[in-house]
């Protein structure tokens, strides 16, 4: 399982959202680069913090260019609770079954836990994968990162 390389097409998905509903990635081509974010569990401490810091930053991240979708084994049903309880503005999606298939196409599925490790993909309008970091499971990620990536990728697309 490889993470799939920048410049590389991001491979394509449809999971379900807390609202039971299809995301698709590639419904956002051509309107919305796509912040993608995998993470181990709902509801644990490392994740409930970085979310939490997503929700809180989120109007400087997606500055109407970014869709923020993030992902992990959870159910719907799972997400629907802490989504509410932590009035997350953003997709949360369950890659639950079959268990794990979109992180094993991002080369972020931990086969021995299996929950996926903590990997951000930023993809661009044509989805194009731009920028990306993955973390062992109890490392996580630096928020000011995304927002480096983003007005990088902002920067290249006006010069």
């Amino acid at each position: 399982m490889t993470t799939p390389t920048l410049g590389a097409a991001a491979p394509d998905f449809t999971l379900k959202n807390q609202h039971n509903q299809d995301v698709t990635l590639s419904s956002f081509r051509g309107e919305k680069n796509v912040l993608l974010v995998f993470y181990p569990l709902a509801f644990s401490g490392i994740c409930s913090g970085e979310l939490c810091s997503l929700r809180d930053d989120l109007p400087r991240i997606t500055d109407d260019n970014v869709e923020v979708l993030t992902v992990s084994v959870d159910s719907v049903f799972a997400h629907k609770v802490w989504a509410e309880q932590e009035n997350f503005g953003f997709s949360l999606l369950s890659d639950f079954w079959p268990h794990g298939a979109v992180a094993q196409q991002y080369g972020v599925f931990d086969e021995n836990k299996g929950i996926a490790r903590r990997g951000s993909f930023l993809i661009d309008k044509e989805g194009i994968i731009r920028w990306s970091v993955v973390n062992d499971i109890p490392v996580a990620r630096e928020q000011n990162d995304y927002l480096k990536a983003i007005a990088a990728l902002n920067e290249a697309v006006a010069s």
